[in-house]
């Protein structure tokens, strides 16, 4: 491969259009969708879910997620297939202006790269619990090392690359996932039907405190819980839809990114945590010598112990396991941060080429793990999970409603003002509304922001804040350089 074209490749057309040589089908798209949303975090979400609202109430919470988040990803990522885009350079265009867009990358590439470093950090402590080391401080520098440099490895050689690694870790992953569920649900002694109806697992007073005393409680706390990452999930489906040929391919890829997610992960991780919780509390009190009530709350203190879980389950087939739904999560992760990094710094003059994002954003990455940042993006994932929303509904509003209003119907054909007021405003009175005024008595905080991005933007756009870019004939590639 020449210098340029190995340049191209590592470009990855991060801050253009992909061009229509390099589109994909549904099925390289959805390893990125499906791949980026099968974790250990999705397992344990899955398991506090159905502990909480029991597995036929968190099934329907995960249906409800899945039609919504796979709505919301194929619209904005019919965005992305049409203009060829990623999530935050489409922005630009369409909501938030060139200065404006920051904000979406700032606040899209933090909740990223946390996911990232939470991801790191449950590799590590598998690593640790799987090999019995001490938590020192040269582990640390080993073990996140030479995690660290695969992630920029994998993820510096562009789409391609990524789909590669993803296609065949997540084939492996499911593989081994289906293993495990079938022979714990064997050495449980339960029989199917039991497993498949287990109510909350949560004695009532704990529910209590957690809000949830009927059945309307238990779904509406399903549906809080997961619907943040599918807010996420709907960037995503961006970044990858550039790629799209056609729009129905990132419509299926979101469709099937929400079902591996909402659906699949939901019931695998709370079928594997009801069916081995006895293995689980009996390994904690005998080798680490805790109380029955103690080992019963550790079992599903923090994704940590959907780990620990695993390797108790299947030792060396459990680490495999955790190895492959990190490994390929971990570089869908560092690819979108690179591109959020990627459009975030060129609106600030700095265009030092994906490379150094995609270095930067594992150095981010790192830097989480310390202090109280790590903290602050658990303790904010739901208020995230509201921003990613609003920044998505903004994007659809603006394209699906308010160009074909202002006539604008050749959408890769505009220029864009600096600051699009109207995006930011809307964000910021979605995002009140939905978590700080109305959450009493609308307890499903994504369906305010939904409403207001599709109300209040277009009002603003159309009537109050009127658009102030001019239309110039050019590309917008062009118009912005």
């Amino acid at each position: 491969m020449s210098e340029k074209n190995m340049q191209s490749v590592i470009e990855d057309h991060a801050l253009e259009s992909v061009p229509e040589s390099e589109r994909q089908g549904w099925l390289s798209l959805s390893w990125n969708t499906a791949g980026i949303a099968t974790t250990l975090i999705q397992l344990f979400f899955g398991a506090l879910v159905t502990f909480v609202a029991g597995i036929k109430i968190g099934i329907i919470a995960g249906l409800i997620v899945t039609v919504v988040g796979g709505a919301l990803g194929w619209a904005v990522g019919h965005i992305a297939f049409k203009s060829g885009l990623s999530s935050t350079v489409m922005s630009r265009m369409y909501g938030f202006g060139n200065k404006g867009s920051i904000i979406a990358s700032a606040i899209y590439g933090f909740m990223i790269l946390g996911f990232l470093a939470i991801e790191n950090a449950l590799l590590y402590k598998g690593f640790l619990f799987f090999f019995g080391i001490e938590d020192t401080l040269p582990a640390k520098i080993v073990i996140y090392g030479i995690l660290t440099i695969l992630w920029i490895v994998i993820t510096t050689f562009g789409f391609k690359l990524v789909a590669k690694v993803s296609s065949y870790s997540l084939v492996a992953f499911f593989g081994v996932l289906l293993y495990m569920l079938f022979d714990i649900i064997a050495v449980s002694g339960q029989s199917w039907s039991s497993v498949l109806s287990f109510g909350a697992q949560f004695p009532p007073e704990v529910l209590a405190g957690m809000g949830v005393t009927n059945d309307t409680d238990k779904l509406i706390f399903g549906i809080n819980v997961l619907i943040g990452s599918a807010g996420a999930l709907a960037l995503v489906d961006a970044d990858f839809g550039r790629y799209a040929r056609r729009s129905r391919d990132i419509g299926i890829a979101a469709f099937l990114g929400n079902i591996a997610m909402d659906i699949c992960m939901l019931t695998i991780g709370g079928l594997v945590m009801f069916a081995g919780m006895p293995t689980i509390t009996d390994y904690y009190m005998k080798v680490q010598g805790m109380d029955a009530a103690t080992a019963a709350q550790t079992a599903l203190q923090s994704p940590d112990s959907i780990a620990a879980a695993f390797i108790i389950f299947g030792g060396i087939i459990g680490f495999i396991l955790m190895v492959l739904a990190q490994f390929k999560a971990q570089v869908l992760n560092t690819y979108s941060g690179s591109l959020a990094l990627s459009n975030l710094f060129d609106n600030l003059n700095w265009k030092p080429g994906r490379f150094v994002f995609v270095v930067m954003a594992n150095i981010i990455g790192l830097i989480m793990l310390y202090g109280q940042i790590l903290a602050l993006v658990n303790a904010w994932i739901t208020i995230l999970g509201v921003i990613t929303t609003c920044f998505a509904g903004i994007m659809i509003a603006d394209y699906f409603l308010v160009r074909p209003k202002l006539g604008h119907q050749d959408t890769s054909r505009f220029g864009a003002e600096e600051v699009n007021w109207s995006g930011v405003i809307s964000t910021v009175i979605g995002v009140v509304l939905a978590h700080y005024v109305l959450n009493t008595w609308i307890p499903i905080e994504f369906f305010t922001s939904l409403v207001v991005s599709g109300v209040v933007y277009p009002l603003l756009r159309l009537y109050v804040l009127k658009p102030a870019y001019t239309v110039t004939g050019k590309d917008w590639s062009m118009v912005n350089r």
